[in-house]
């Protein structure tokens, strides 16, 4: 069993907050050193703005938790300086299988295309990411970025007021008190932040029971996502199978509603079910087992005056379709560029209100997606299992019933559709890379088109002329120049038939506009739009 998690990344030390006569104030504070708020600390520093990480561990996470982590998710990694550590570690996958019984009835590509730098998936243990972020934050703090990363200072209490949010936090000195301009919770599903605020989730409660096991063995099994519906060693439920590093393998078994959960963890139930799935002939041995219902619930807002919410402390789905900490990632890579041209001055505050919005835009689609995954995997009704079972079958030699089967819609990231920040469109363009819907990747060269968006506000001219420096009040615009010619990706994805284009991307790498010329007003006035002026 890998023993990450039993070291401390980021060790108690008394802190001179903790001295000092009155509550010190600190820009932004985050609360939990998971993905997402690591994620957050580490873009804010990027950006230079002071960040405080109050985590009451002072390790890793113990057990896999999170594995699949998306190709968006990738390219966030990559802007925050982590990318390729994930992927080195990580195993690469795009491929599919969906079994049903111990019959295939068919597989799926989840990148068919070229043209693309990251993958449509890594599997990757959550401490292994968790380890490259808090290396990340050390180095960013080493390189005399503002990021101070605290251990065993537990939050226990949390004051709103107008103009910033005041903290009791409890360590192994005793208590002190802080404050906030903003604090951004990313503190977990059971969020004491949340909880201490007296807020909630609406939604809705699953009460199917699902065995997680990562097993250490040796297997020739391909790198790929294996589901089963209705398997002979499960019967009248499902299993899901994929390879981690190490040689570890996640298997997830369906168990159904009422449960004895302690007795169906115990190591020799658990032996005896894997057992009936690999068969006799199988060494293995257990990394880590855990057994969990879920929900698909949200916060009704994300944020609540100067307390903003991202990942499972502000929305929750099922596991079926990797959503959870990709879109966790995708909430702080939305909302750091936006609290940092507030910080700034550059923005008015009421640009977190977009956060707001287009972040529950994406949590209702992600619960959409995430609820008909669960009820057709986990049908409540004997018409349903029929209805599905006779998907299944057809799906075998017909392939107009293959997008029927639903064992997890894979994460994707939301296009923001109709979305605050969206600014001019011209016709005739792709509808892949529209106003809201993020950056497609493209080579360039040696390169690539993600690689070269910087993260912060570009104008891309696609065969198109643009000035080589754009400045727009106190706001840096940088621009590149492409050309689609002998690079089909790039004009299939931004060009379709027309001849030129102009795009205007945002921070988070989500298209912000689109003409067929430069207009240097017209860019201006897309550029304030996007920042809520």
């Amino acid at each position: 069993m890998n023993k990450i998690f039993e070291r401390a990344l980021y060790p108690y030390r008394r802190s001179a907050d903790q001295d000092a006569a009155a509550p010190v104030r600190h820009p932004v504070i985050v609360v939990g050193a998971g993905p997402v708020g690591l994620a957050a600390a580490i873009d804010l520093a990027q950006r230079d703005v002071p960040v405080v990480v109050l985590d009451d561990n002072d390790k890793v996470s113990s057990g896999s938790r999170a594995i699949c982590f998306a190709k968006r998710t990738l390219e966030i990694l990559d802007r925050l300086g982590c990318g390729d550590t994930a992927v080195e570690t990580g195993v690469t996958w795009n491929l599919g299988k969906v079994f049903f019984d111990e019959r295939q009835v068919f597989d799926f590509n989840l990148l068919p295309e070229d043209g693309h730098k990251r993958p449509a998936f890594i599997n990757l243990q959550q401490y292994y990411l968790e380890q490259f972020m808090v290396e990340r934050a050390h180095e960013l703090t080493a390189a005399g970025k503002p990021l101070e990363l605290r251990g065993r200072n537990r939050v226990i209490g949390v004051t709103p007021h107008a103009d910033h949010v005041a903290l009791d936090i409890e360590t192994p000195d005793g208590r002190y008190a802080l404050e906030a301009d903003w604090l951004i919770a990313c503190d977990g599903a059971g969020s004491p932040v949340r909880s201490m605020m007296g807020l909630d989730f609406t939604g809705k409660v699953f009460e199917d029971n699902f065995l997680i096991a990562d097993v250490k063995m040796q297997a020739d099994f391909p790198t790929e996502r294996w589901f089963w519906f209705d398997p002979p060693f499960n019967r009248g439920q499902s299993a899901l199978l994929h390879k981690q590093p190490d040689d570890v393998w996640r298997i997830d078994l369906q168990l159904g509603r009422d449960i004895d959960r302690e007795r169906e963890k115990q190591p020799e139930r658990v032996i005896a079910r894997i057992r009936e799935m690999l068969g006799d002939d199988v060494a293995f041995e257990l990394d880590w087992v855990s057994i969990y219902t879920f929900q698909c619930r949200r916060m009704e807002r994300f944020r609540h005056g100067r307390v903003v919410f991202a990942g499972d402390a502000a929305h929750q789905v099922s596991p079926f379709g990797a959503r959870g900490a990709n879109s966790g990632l995708q909430d702080t890579d939305n909302l750091c560029w936006k609290l940092a041209a507030v910080l700034s001055g550059s923005a008015p505050e009421s640009l977190i209100d977009s956060y707001d919005t287009e972040r529950v835009q994406a949590a209702d689609e992600n619960i959409l997606n995430s609820t008909r995954s669960t009820e057709f995997i986990t049908p409540k009704s004997e018409i349903s299992r029929i209805f599905r079972d006779a998907v299944l079958d057809l799906a075998e030699a017909h392939p107009f019933a293959r997008p029927l089967v639903n064992s997890g819609r894979l994460s994707v990231p939301c296009a923001y559709d109709g979305g605050p920040l969206n600014g001019a469109d011209a016709p005739g363009l792709p509808a892949r890379t529209r106003p809201g819907a993020p950056a497609a990747d493209a080579p360039l060269g040696n390169g690539w088109l993600m690689d070269a968006l910087d993260g912060g506000f570009q104008l891309l001219g696609i065969d198109a002329d643009i000035p080589q420096g754009v400045a727009h009040d106190d706001v840096a615009v940088s621009t590149l120049q492409l050309s689609a010619a002998d690079n089909p990706a790039l004009r299939k994805r931004y060009l379709g038939e027309a001849e030129r284009a102009i795009y205007l991307i945002r921070p988070d790498q989500h298209v912000a506009a689109r003409w067929r010329s430069h207009d240097a007003q017209a860019v201006g006035a897309a550029i304030d739009h996007a920042l809520g002026k």
